[in-house]
């Protein structure tokens, strides 16, 4: 599948006259608890030419594309568009930016990205973000006797980021491996949790489970605890300089 994505993303290029800086993985495959039919979703950050960003004209800054049956999932942003989201911290951009698998890359652009993402790493931004994913994906799975149990690892990855957050000070990883076995968590809840990883990797992503208590009153715990705190977290210290430095760099190369 690797050369077929490799395949469509040179295509994107070549139709939309544009560059493309990052592609990588993100989802469950780059989370790190895929099923057997996972679909691959593709990210990229993209420039244009140069003249592309001196118009008067307010110019489209995604790119969204479906290719084998719906099988590749190919969504791009901007550079400009995702040094804004950067600046504002945004989780899934920060995500792209450490993924682990990656199909295309320019090391200078990626090693500037993760430098200027160190600085704009905002708590209280990062926070809201992963709670309120938590809030709402338990809020479809608590006290249901049959669950997706895709559904289950998306409030465990979300409120478990939150718990990272608060514990730690580096933006959570987007490797959910990393984040179970750098947290300090009571050893039934890891053993249990990389249980189900196992078992999702046998099942369909339609597959329903049964509830699991022991880990919905866990994620419940954490929810509680983030409620409590979010509002005090620190913002961000980064200089928007840095960052439209970085861009005209990126743009004029």
């Amino acid at each position: 599948m690797n050369k077929k994505i490799l395949e469509y993303l040179k295509k994107i290029q070549i139709e939309k006259e544009i560059d493309i800086l990052l592609a990588c993985e993100t989802g469950s495959r780059a989370w790190g608890f895929p099923s057997p039919d996972s679909d691959y979703d593709v990210r990229f950050i993209y420039k244009h030419k140069i003249n592309w960003y001196l118009s008067l004209k307010q110019q489209k800054d995604t790119i969204e594309v479906m290719y084998e049956n719906n099988e590749i999932d190919l969504s791009g942003w901007d550079i400009k568009k995702s040094l804004n989201l950067l600046w504002k911290s945004n989780p899934p951009l920060l995500e792209r930016i450490q993924s682990p698998i990656i199909y295309v890359s320019n090391k200078e652009f990626l090693d500037g990205m993760q430098n200027l993402a160190k600085q704009s790493y905002s708590k209280i931004a990062t926070m809201h973000h992963y709670l309120n994913m938590s809030r709402k994906v338990f809020a479809d799975i608590k006290g249901a006797q049959k669950i997706k149990l895709k559904k289950l690892f998306y409030a465990l990855r979300t409120s478990v980021a939150c718990k990272w957050i608060l514990d730690r000070d580096e933006m959570p990883p987007i490797d959910f491996h990393t984040i179970l076995n750098q947290l300090e968590l009571k050893e039934s809840i890891r053993t249990r949790i990389y249980n189900l990883i196992k078992l999702k990797a046998t099942k369909s992503e339609s597959y329903l489970h049964h509830e699991e208590l022991e880990l919905n009153n866990f994620i419940e715990q954490l929810i509680i605890l983030a409620e409590s705190k979010a509002n005090s977290l620190p913002p961000s210290k980064a200089k928007i300089e840095d960052l439209n430095d970085f861009f005209i760099n990126t743009i004029s190369n």
